[in-house]
């Protein structure tokens, strides 16, 4: 997380808690260390942020430190929440993660609405424990154009190490794929991110080259213009 996302986290955090919050468990819900927290913190004050509080004891927002409002139509912010609950059928922990802080926002600002309900089966859980490999790692590796070496298990059970160049996270109802160019293969391939068990993602780049890979493989695959993003880059 950038750290101006994480400030802007920590003014969420505060403004929407009913008491002080410690550094330690805003530290646990960002997934930083406490020292981060304390740094950041120290910053917001010198920008005029109106946090007080001190370590050991816990921080606060005095009242009326406000953000500007979502500019969204009643529809629109329906449909935010209904796309941030489908984001649990995708099995994406840190999308998940993410889901549930831009919702506290929504409630804060328009209330909740607990008669928009989504299903919550869907792809596998991304449980590192279990052997799936994180989605967030898949997601880094392919915005930063690093390739992977991953161990990949097929239908049958069969395993094989690859190296391949991270392209596009195809989000199904039932599964995420990731799609890639197989250096073992020499061509496209799709891999089930919950059939990956184990994955490196090396220091070995493909800078400028994966625009042009993701356009022949959607040619290939011939799918009609996208509105709206149909896979994550």
């Amino acid at each position: 997380m950038r750290r101006s996302d994480r400030l802007s986290e920590i003014i969420q955090l505060l403004r929407s808690a009913g008491r002080p919050l410690t550094a330690e468990t805003m530290a646990r819900q960002l997934e930083v260390s406490t020292r981060t927290i304390y740094r950041d913190i120290a910053a917001l004050q010198t920008m005029n942020t109106p946090i007080e509080g001190e370590s050991g004891i816990g921080y606060i927002m005095r009242k009326g430190y406000d953000l500007p409002p979502l500019n969204f139509d009643l529809e629109e912010i329906e449909a935010l929440r209904v796309g941030l609950a489908l984001l649990a059928r995708t099995g994406d922990s840190a999308l998940q993660r993410a889901a549930r802080r831009i919702h506290e926002k929504i409630d804060a600002l328009h209330g909740p609405a607990d008669w928009l309900q989504v299903a919550p089966w869907g792809a596998a859980y991304d449980d590192p424990t279990k052997g799936c490999v994180s989605k967030s790692i898949l997601r880094d590796a392919i915005r930063q154009e690093h390739k992977l070496r991953i161990v990949y298990r097929d239908g049958n059970g069969v395993e094989t190490e690859r190296i391949v160049r991270p392209l596009a996270l195809v989000y199904h109802l039932e599964c995420v794929m990731l799609a890639a160019w197989c250096e073992l293969r020499s061509a496209f391939r799709h891999f089930r991110t919950e059939r990956i068990y184990g994955c490196e993602v090396l220091d070995d780049r493909f800078p400028g080259q994966a625009c042009g890979l993701r356009e022949v493989w959607m040619e290939q695959l011939n799918w009609p213009p996208q509105n709206g993003p149909a896979f994550a880059v």
